[in-house]
């Protein structure tokens, strides 16, 4: 059986919320990676970067948000399959978020897990 890894998805409201904010205008791209830490043993990092070579580069469908990216490092890749990243507006604040299937455990700030 062949072993198919699926790469995660962005949301519309990811890619609207990077146009709102002008990162594909300035170059930059919203890098989502993992990193040991975090009170769960893995922590995410999302940052506006540069893309970087061996990143996945998920680009915005043509249309509206044309030229807005999400890079992921070939390190991280793998704890992300088949994820989500979206963007949610709460009361305690907006941000950028992972829904991840592979986490079996998250911890209540949203950017620690474990697997």
């Amino acid at each position: 059986m062949m072993d198919l890894t699926l790469p995660p998805k962005v949301t519309e409201r990811a890619f609207r919320r990077l146009h709102e904010i002008g990162a594909g205008d300035s170059g930059k791209a919203l890098r989502i990676a993992v990193e040991g830490g975090g009170c769960s043993g893995f922590q995410y990092d999302i940052s506006l970067d540069d893309p970087a070579p061996g990143d996945l580069v998920l680009d915005a469908p043509v249309g509206a948000f044309s030229g807005e990216r999400v890079v992921i490092d070939e390190v991280s890749l793998p704890f992300l399959e088949n994820a989500v990243i979206d963007f949610t507006e709460e009361l305690i604040g907006a941000r950028f978020v992972v829904e991840n299937p592979n986490a079996t455990s998250s911890c209540g700030c949203g950017t620690s897990f474990s697997m």
